[in-house]
């Protein structure tokens, strides 16, 4: 006889925050080492700023697909395909020997990593009621908080020993840049471990053979008066542009998301360039990511709370973002302050109100799309992310580095044609405009949601959807 797991749906969401971890341990590998492989490979601000691009863009193509794909295949098999995918696409980024082959491997990177998150979205849609999906979205967004925190502490000491010296062997075997290839070689290695526990333990919850009988009652009960049981056909890709909430939401995205990826993949090289730290001294980004899992979880927990004090589910997730869009303003102190310690202190505020937002911004996409349908909306409205993440690398690549000497790339020449006046606008600006953009991008957010009208979207049946 099985022996039964008390709680199993916080073992799930237990293994999606590892996988959460690893996908931005993986991530942010080449965002920690920046200074470092750009020294080693001959690349500009402009370069790294293509090889952003480059994965995002894959990212992008990989947010209109994979959500089908989880939602034909089912969400165990999904997650497997996307996380060995990902994993080993980092563990071949370590053969890099320019930006040809280091755009291949990270555009790789990109088509694996995007899968995990409608992956996500979907477990939770599973095995959690409308009061928990918040929380348990923050937990697993919490991963990739911790995940970008502690990646420093892990590559920056393996790209910075002294292999030659010490360790011959493999410096021979991985000659130039050891440290930073052998970071891409453990750290991908990592993702292949996940799978094990992923395969043992998850079933949706009516064919698990681990779960109580207590919880999946529990977990049947949305709480939000949505416990319908009639089957309903998957939305055609025709209902899912035409649905108003998926515009809503993804050009909501489109606004807000640039400022996570700008911690993401530009805070590090802001601190190095405008605040003078050295590669080592770039740890203390733990600072701001773990200031994002605060707000992962801050906002996942206070919606809840709303919701179980009988407000309706998308109006809870409003209240906690109009908080939060409240907060932004703050953003252009961030380079307006003297000291490192205030500036810090700033920036913390801003990821923290940021990650606040998208916890919540996603929780409204599990409320009102069925299951059946769930990863493709999701999937649609996250590529609406990855864009806004696209446009916000050239054009802070523009602010911080002027007039480029070298020829423009495919990248470069596609951009800047849709995007030249913005680009030559801002040119040369510095980091300050981009802190002062910030400002107004959640504002700005919010009010379109609320005058679309997404308050009045119903939330859809979950179960038996």
């Amino acid at each position: 006889m099985v022996k039964k797991i008390k709680g199993l749906r916080w073992w799930i969401v237990a293994l999606l925050f590892a996988a959460a971890v690893l996908n931005y341990i993986d991530r942010q590998t080449l965002s920690a080492l920046a200074p470092t492989i750009q020294a080693d490979l001959g690349m500009t601000d402009g370069d790294y700023a293509n090889i952003v691009n480059i994965f995002l863009i894959a990212y992008t193509i990989a947010y209109i697909i994979s959500g089908r794909i989880v939602d034909k295949v089912g969400t165990r098999a999904g997650t497997l395909f996307f996380v060995i995918w990902w994993s080993i696409s980092n563990m071949l980024t370590a053969a890099a020997k320019g930006m040809t082959s280091l755009g291949i491997y990270r555009f790789m990177l990109g088509l694996g990593e995007a899968g995990i998150w409608p992956a996500a979205s979907k477990a939770v849609s599973e095995w959690f009621p409308a009061r928990q999906r918040a929380f348990a979205i923050g937990v697993y967004t919490m991963g990739a908080t911790i995940g970008a925190t502690i990646a420093p502490y892990v590559v920056i000491p393996l790209a910075t020993y002294a292999y030659a010296d010490k360790l011959p062997a493999i410096a021979s075997w991985l000659g130039a840049g050891t440290g930073w290839r052998l970071a891409f070689i453990i750290t991908g290695f990592a993702g292949l471990l996940w799978i094990v526990p992923w395969l043992l333990l998850y079933r949706t919850p009516r064919k698990s053979k681990l779960i109580t009988s207590q919880e999946l009652a529990y977990i049947e009960d949305d709480g939000d008066g949505a416990k319908a049981n009639v089957q309903e056909p998957s939305w055609s890709w025709k209902k899912v542009l035409t649905f108003r909430g998926t515009w809503l939401l993804l050009i909501a995205r489109l606004i807000t998301d640039p400022v996570w990826y700008f911690f993401q993949f530009w805070f590090s090289k802001y601190l190095s360039s405008e605040r003078h730290l050295s590669q080592n001294d770039l740890t203390i980004t733990w600072i701001i990511y773990a200031a994002a899992g605060v707000g992962s979880l801050f906002g996942g927990w206070l919606s809840g709370r709303f919701i179980k004090k009988g407000r309706q589910a998308v109006s809870s997730r409003m209240r906690v973002m109009l908080l939060c869009a409240c907060v932004m303003p703050i953003a252009p102190l961030i380079s307006k302050v003297t000291g490192l310690n205030m500036s810090l202190v700033f920036a913390a505020a801003v990821v923290l109100a940021s990650l606040a937002w998208l916890i919540n911004l996603s929780s409204i996409i599990v409320d009102i799309v069925p299951n059946h349908s769930l990863g493709t909306v999701f999937s649609i409205v996250a590529a609406g992310s990855t864009l806004g993440g696209i446009v916000m690398n050239m054009i802070v690549a523009a602010m911080v580095s002027g007039p480029s000497a070298k020829a423009a790339g495919f990248l470069d020449q596609a951009f800047k044609t849709v995007l030249s006046p913005v680009l030559d606008a801002v040119r040369g600006s510095g980091y300050a405009s981009w802190f002062l953009i910030v400002a107004f991008l959640h504002p700005i957010g919010w009010l379109l949601l609320k005058w679309g009208g997404i308050n009045k979207l119903q939330p859809s049946p979950k179960k038996g959807s």
